[in-house]
């Protein structure tokens, strides 16, 4: 079993979007946590219009605080935007996406975000797929 955080500041848009898009593809032996260092009330329904064009149903995410355990508990900790916010801890691997915030932005604007967040992740479950057979 493999577990991926996704952090970002509001936990609405990025982080929501690539969680979408992990369980999509990431299979039943990995599992998806997301979270956000100051969480909005509500997923951005901007983002959850851009993931429903892709075939991705974000309606029910909810915002969550961002809390040691799940960074303890995560293989990946994927950040995107968060800065010195994220917590650090050894043996777990960081990678840090850079992306575009998209509150606020169109839904054009928000596609390009949600397909370079689709980009990441499958070179996230490129990767996952790797590791997994190398420790097998």
């Amino acid at each position: 079993m493999t577990t991926v955080l996704f952090v970002c500041v509001h936990n609405a848009g990025r982080s929501q979007m690539a969680a979408g898009f992990l369980r999509q593809w990431g299979g039943p032996s990995v599992t998806v946590l997301s979270a956000g260092t100051l969480p909005a009330d509500a997923i951005n329904p901007i983002a959850v219009a851009a993931m429903a064009e892709v075939g991705i149903d974000i309606t029910s995410a909810a915002p969550e605080l961002l809390v040691d355990e799940m960074v303890t508990e995560a293989d990946f900790v994927i950040t995107m935007g968060c800065g010195d916010a994220c917590p650090y801890f050894p043996g777990r691997t960081y990678l840090d996406w850079a992306l575009d915030d998209p509150a606020g932005k169109t839904l054009e604007e928000v596609r390009d975000i949600r397909n370079a967040i689709g980009d990441f992740v499958k070179d996230l479950v490129a990767t996952i797929a790797s590791e997994s057979h190398s420790r097998s």
